[in-house]
């Protein structure tokens, strides 16, 4: 008899990125990092916060990873957030070494206030997994995304109006080098708690997650619930596949303005504000966000507000001053160029 339809659904998802990897791995050119060269086998890490997305996700890395020669470990990160969060990392890092895993970290991090608190505690969490990854020269980290946070990603976007990209979700792989892989994204919360519970595994139910001062907690048990009674079930599997189709729309719009920005600048490399106005207007911005990025300004802090502000330095020049950005960038239209530097 196999196993639970819940945990074979969640060890196939795991062992088709698995099996990415080994194929990555061994196209990779020999002069590599002693930890991903040929002469040893790669490390893949999963990041454990001891929930049912992420447990679920452990015990599959665990399961499928000796069969394919892969190492496996895992990392747990103490955000300082809740009384006795160091308690209960410690008994995450217990749960996963349990499992079998090794090497396991558990990494405390202080979290920030720029962006609002769910921003902050993400940025911080990143940002300790890239250097618990570097560290242990690990190839890949597994993170345990389901459909549901797709699904509520989607309309967080879609509520900022934000474009098309925000449409468009969470990567299956992302981060430098794809360093990120997200197994669980065509796979729903349900079936990731069900292996769970099959498995007899410990979950810890995050109080943040109930918390309605949180927006996508409210999202989660207020506004998707109201979606689905208003529309009908399908909601969340609807959100998903937009963000599929919207990631594939972004990423050759993406591609049209990489190739189109070469043609809009002058032989001294400025931008020509008429060759810009030429452009499709999905072109044009992205070419202009691209331009902002460049000269400093932080990505995460530049919303679609600013590159339409922009854009009308293009579109409805009437002789309007200059555009400052996030980072101390300004914008400025020159002689019909648009000239975008730190102020």
């Amino acid at each position: 008899m196999g196993p639970h339809p819940a945990v074979a659904a969640i060890r196939l998802a795991v062992r088709r990125v698995l099996h990415d990897l080994i194929t990555e791995h061994h196209r990779a050119p020999v002069a590599v990092p002693h930890a991903l060269s040929h002469e040893s086998p790669p490390l893949v890490l999963v990041a454990c916060s001891g929930g049912a997305d992420s447990m679920a996700l452990a015990s599959a890395l665990a399961f499928e990873s000796p069969k394919l020669g892969i190492r496996a470990g895992g990392i747990t990160v103490d955000h300082g957030l809740q009384p006795g969060s160091e308690a209960r990392a410690a008994e995450v890092v217990q749960r996963l070494r349990e499992l079998g895993l090794d090497p396991v970290d558990s990494v405390a991090v202080t979290v920030g206030r720029t962006g609002g608190p769910e921003a902050a505690a993400r940025d911080a969490r990143y940002a300790a997994l890239d250097t618990a990854a570097e560290r242990h020269g690990a190839a890949a980290v597994l993170l345990g995304h389901t459909r549901d946070d797709q699904a509520e990603t989607v309309l967080l976007g879609l509520a900022r109006g934000s474009g098309i990209r925000s449409l468009s979700g969470m990567a299956a792989v992302s981060g430098a080098g794809g360093r990120y892989r997200r197994p669980f994204l065509e796979l729903d919360r349900q079936t990731a708690r069900k292996a769970c519970m099959v498995q007899s595994l410990p979950v810890w139910d995050d109080p943040h997650n109930a918390d309605p001062a949180y927006t996508r907690s409210r999202l989660r048990h207020e506004g998707l619930p109201a979606l689905e009674k208003a529309l009908g079930k399908g909601v969340v599997e609807a959100l998903a596949r937009t963000a599929r189709l919207s990631r594939d729309d972004a990423d050759a719009l993406d591609s049209w303005a990489s190739q189109a920005e070469a043609t809009v600048r002058d032989a001294a490399g400025l931008l020509e504000c008429a060759k810009l106005y030429a452009l499709p207007p999905a072109v044009r911005r992205r070419v202009l966000r691209r331009a902002a990025i460049e000269a400093g300004a932080p990505a995460g802090s530049l919303f679609a507000r600013h590159i339409e502000e922009i854009d009308r330095l293009i579109t409805g020049w009437r002789g309007q001053g200059a555009i400052n950005l996030p980072g101390k960038v300004v914008a400025r239209r020159q002689g019909g160029r648009l000239v975008i530097r730190q102020g």
